[in-house]
Order: C-alpha cells, then structure tokens, then sequence
C-alpha cells in the first residue's frame, strides 16, 4: 500500500501543477468568477483544496499549519497560492515515502471540523479519501475551467503514467 500511496502522491503533484498551469490562463475577474462549484470560483476551490490538505497533514503528522475552516482563502492572488501549493505537495510526497506498511493499517483519531466528535479509523481509509478528495475537487476546477471557455484538461491517471509516471506502470 505504501508504493499505492507514493503513486497517489506523485499523481497529486502533476495534476495539481496541470490544473495550476491552466489557472494562469486566467484573468483576475475569471479566477474570482462564482462558477457554481461547491466553493464558487476556481481561486476559491484551489484555496479549499489547500486548506483540506494542510487540515489533513496536520492531523496525520501533528504538525504544520492547519486552518480551522475548510472556506478558508489563505492567498487571494495565483502565485503566492501556486508556490504553497507546490510546497504542500512536496510535504506530502516526502511524508508518504517514509510511512511503514505498519502504519498505513493503524488506527488513527482526529477530530473532524464539519462534526467535532473524535473519529477512529484505519490510516490507510484516511489517506484513500485525502487522495480522493483531491480528485473530486480538480474535477469542479476542470468544470469551472472549462464554464470559463478554456479547453478541457486531461487529469487522468493513465496519462500521468504515461509520462511522469512511467515506474507505477
């Protein structure tokens, strides 16, 4: 499950930095334009998914910055967001790389912001839907981009295979 895991990571990575690469696209108007995603606009979404990611690091390594809402805008403007974002990714891929199969199929607690009541589970059920939560969202920025005009992105997995990938294949 690690090397699952590590792939999930490295996919992450590249899909967010061809999400991002798409973004730049983009006028300040558009990126801050309501689309109708869960979070509004594409700079809105983007903030979420950071904010999800540090909540969630946070919680599974007890450090880092952790925002106590998941709406939470931490940069208002693309480029300060992308380098966050490319710095989180890394934190991930490092994180991920030093986990033990062990660990992976320990219990583990935190407790939610959406429903603050303590819940347990398996680290591994935790890390499929950190990864997974990645991927729904990137898929309400493909939606929001593509509202805009811009042309659709290819994100799936298959293509990140085929080229920064090539070692899960």
């Amino acid at each position: 499950m690690q090397d699952h895991f590590a792939m999930y990571a490295a996919y992450n990575r590249w899909a967010n930095a061809v999400v991002y690469t798409a973004a730049h696209s983009l006028t300040a108007e558009e990126l801050n334009s309501d689309r109708g995603a869960f979070f509004g606009s594409l700079i809105a979404t983007l903030n979420h998914l950071l904010c999800a990611d540090r909540i969630w690091m946070r919680r599974f390594t007890g450090t880092g910055e952790a925002p106590t809402a998941l709406n939470v805008i931490l940069f208002a403007d693309l480029p300060p967001l992308e380098e966050a974002r490319i710095e989180q990714d890394e934190r991930i891929i490092s994180w991920i790389r030093k986990l033990g199969e062990d660990q992976i199929g320990r219990q583990f607690t935190y407790t939610p912001i959406t429903a603050p009541q303590p819940v347990t589970q398996r680290l591994g059920s935790a890390l499929s839907h950190f990864f997974n939560h990645q991927t729904h969202h990137r898929g309400q920025c493909h939606a929001t981009l593509t509202a805009l005009g811009k042309p659709s992105l290819t994100l799936d997995m298959v293509s990140f295979h085929r080229s920064e990938g090539k070692q899960w294949l």
